[in-house]
């Protein structure tokens, strides 16, 4: 099982610099935990400080491997074409593989901020989908539908091929990342009941699709703590504060063994890839996550 993590881009911070630094140095610790991919995320118009994904990545990059990464993308809020752009410069400096994470959105707010329509975005996702990769395999595209554009070329196209994960939850969405997708990512607010239920969904649509499964990703919220005593109360800190809306059954916190055993459970129903976001907002207590999310990671291979 491989071991990689999505960076939260949300902070709380009076300076605006902070966050991006902390960002850095999470990239930086991640990299000396010797972790299989880096991400981040992608929301829009939001009411406290986000850092945006590609220019974020691109210096994120700097502080990384040659080990696979990527952005989020909320495909109905972006021109296909811009996308495409910034994934063929982003592909360009980084040494690794190019990972296209992307998924429908949601927040009427964000919808209207970027110039979207939240009830069309099921056919906004498919139709740019459907141009992005004949964009990234360096073909001329028209298109009139949701978007509008003529005769559009990346000339600037990635070196590898783009590994597409889409995320989903609901059924339909689960059955569009089966059609569609190379991979699913499922959500971070599945319970362990929840996500075994869903991959065995993913995989039956799978087959009725006539595709088979390569990578099956999960999206987890964790914390790698010092001791058991300290990672439970960690962990019952983030629940009081009602952690993200999630049931905490969700969540995983523990010792490195205990989140080694969790995330074996996970490799059991089938995920080859646990994307880990850190539950506590501490950058202290995330920067000693990351080292013994190290550990974990050893344990899983």
């Amino acid at each position: 099982m491989k071991v990689g993590v999505s960076l939260t881009s949300a902070h709380t911070v009076d300076d605006p610099r902070a966050g991006a630094r902390w960002m850095i140095e999470r990239a930086a610790a991640a990299r000396k935990a010797d972790l299989d991919s880096l991400f981040v995320g992608d929301h829009h118009a939001t009411p406290g400080k986000y850092y945006q994904n590609v220019p974020m990545l691109g210096r994120l990059l700097a502080e990384w491997s040659d080990k696979p990464a990527g952005c989020l993308f909320l495909l109905p809020l972006w021109n296909p074409v811009l996308i495409a752009e910034q994934v063929g410069t982003l592909a360009a400096i980084m040494r690794g593989r190019f990972i296209f994470q992307c998924g429908l959105g949601d927040d009427d707010a964000q919808f209207r901020a970027m110039g979207a329509q939240l009830k069309s975005r099921v056919a906004a996702f498919e139709e740019s989908l459907s141009a992005l990769r004949r964009l990234f395999a360096g073909e001329t595209v028209t298109a009139s539908g949701l978007f509008s554009f003529d005769s559009a070329r990346v000339a600037l196209k990635p070196a590898e091929p783009v590994d597409v994960w889409i995320g989903a939850t609901a059924p339909p969405a689960i059955d569009r990342a089966a059609r569609l997708g190379d991979a699913w990512l499922g959500s971070p607010g599945l319970t362990f009941t929840g996500a075994r239920e869903k991959i065995g969904y993913y995989r039956d649509r799978c087959k009725a699709h006539g595709r088979t499964p390569g990578v099956i990703a999960i999206r987890r919220d964790v914390y790698v703590g010092e001791s058991e005593a300290e990672a439970k109360a960690t962990l019952e800190a983030a629940v009081a504060k009602g952690y993200r809306g999630f049931d905490p059954k969700a969540l995983v916190a523990g010792t490195v063994a205990q989140v080694t055993e969790r995330f074996r459970e996970l490799g059991a129903m089938g995920f080859t890839d646990v994307i880990v976001r850190h539950l506590t907002t501490d950058h202290a207590k995330v920067l000693g996550s990351f080292a013994r999310l190290g550990e974990v990671r050893r344990n899983l291979s």
